[in-house]
């Protein structure tokens, strides 16, 4: 078997920048120590070290400044962000479920997707400082289709127990069918079609506004399903 080559990748984020400006300073140093040790000029070595102290603290703070302006732009990039039903009904499952995951972050649920196989009814999770943990389950569908009450049901039974979720979504670009809607009423399942979907999406309401979600978290709501 032939050996596998490594391969660096560049630091992430400002921490990582910092760790990686140190551990290159510290060899810079120990490469200045060796090389005045052999050649007897300790005393003459330590203007280029400063130098190179001076270099790499330049360095470390480049890179910083740029993550913090990237990370600075993407904040105001989420925060613009508007999506239109049209673009939703061109979306695939994947998209659809990502630009969900979108919608939160702007809305301020650092959230992240999780759908997929074995997902237990949650394609998006979001956690928010006040407002608890939020679970979204998506369902893209064909315009004009509708979601059915054993999707609401599938959601309430797993929220609690497998997410400890303080509040359960179901979003769809379609529409729900009115037992749906009545059932996730009575059971504190939320549901958001496609009128809902443009307000939040297209107008820029934040969920909890449009949803009227507690600012305070609520942990165990789901615990067990009716």
């Amino acid at each position: 078997m032939g050996h596998k080559l490594l391969r660096l990748r560049r630091p992430r984020g400002a921490s990582e920048v910092v760790s990686a400006a140190v551990v290159a300073l510290a060899v810079l140093v120990l490469a200045v120590r060796m090389a005045t040790a052999a050649g007897g000029a300790r005393r003459d070595a330590w203007p280029f070290l400063l130098a190179l102290v001076l270099l790499a603290g330049a360095i470390g703070a480049w890179w910083i400044a740029r993550d913090m302006g990237r990370r600075r732009r993407d904040a105001e990039r989420l925060a613009a962000l508007r999506i239109t039903l049209a673009e939703f009904d061109a979306m695939d499952d994947r998209q659809f479920e990502h630009a969900l995951r979108d919608l939160l972050v702007r809305d301020g649920w650092p959230a992240r997707r999780v759908g997929g196989g074995g997902d237990q009814a949650a394609d998006v999770i979001g956690d928010h400082m006040h407002r608890g943990r939020i679970v979204v389950q998506a369902k893209h569908t064909r315009v004009g289709g509708k979601v059915a009450s054993s999707v609401m049901y599938a959601v309430k039974g797993t929220a609690g127990p497998a997410h400890r979720a303080d509040h359960a979504v179901v979003v769809t670009n379609g529409t729900f069918t009115r037992d749906a809607m009545a059932w996730g009423d009575r059971h504190s399942v939320h549901w958001v079609d496609r009128d809902k979907l443009r307000r939040w999406a297209e107008t820029g309401t934040a969920l909890h506004e449009l949803l009227g979600l507690s600012a305070r978290a609520r942990r165990g709501r789901f615990k067990r399903a009716a």
